[in-house]
């Protein structure tokens, strides 16, 4: 048990770390913050833009800088983005800063959550399916070395407030919730 008074979320893209952070925020009085919306706030452009300009090496240089930022704060809860646990200093950062959830999500569960998302660079490809496994077999051991609690996948019609009443039961079983 990794005792702290931050919540981290991790997983893979369409795992729900955005719209089951907020609604883990809610119950756990904590300010929620989205790695990605933080980039975006802070840079004044979307993730897209940094992508089309910058590619995903300038796009990981912010990510790691606006990490380190945000994880340094108290008593927050903090929706990473998926590819964050790709560089050994955000994962040493999110291990050491916060109590750690990975929200897992099947293939074919992030296709249907993600099939009319276009604002997503990394899914900007024909074949989503290949992607999103490529992605899951380059980080999925990453995920799991960082988590100090694993959240499976729900069934293919579970809502937001479904799943996070399940993150929200298991959490409370094992957060040693620290003050602020």
């Amino acid at each position: 048990m990794n005792p702290s008074c931050n919540l981290f979320l991790v997983g893979p893209t369409g795992a729900g770390k955005t719209s089951i952070g907020r609604q883990l925020a809610a119950r756990y009085a904590m300010p929620f913050l989205d790695l990605d919306q933080e980039i975006e706030r802070l840079t004044g452009v979307s993730v897209g833009t940094i992508f089309d300009i910058e590619g995903e090496n300038g796009f990981r240089r912010r990510e790691h800088a606006i990490l380190d930022e945000c994880s340094r704060r108290h008593g927050v809860l903090l929706a990473s983005g998926a590819g964050v646990v790709l560089d050994p200093a955000n994962r040493r950062h999110l291990a050491e800063r916060g109590y750690v959830v990975w929200l897992q999500a099947t293939v074919p569960l992030q296709l249907q959550r993600l099939a009319h998302d276009t604002t997503r660079p990394l899914l900007a490809d024909a074949d989503r399916h290949r992607k999103l496994e490529a992605m899951a077999i380059a980080r999925t051991a990453l995920y799991e070395g960082i988590a100090d609690l694993i959240i499976p996948p729900g069934g293919e019609h579970e809502g937001v407030v479904a799943a996070s009443e399940r993150c929200i039961a298991l959490i409370d079983q094992h957060w040693n919730r620290q003050a602020a």
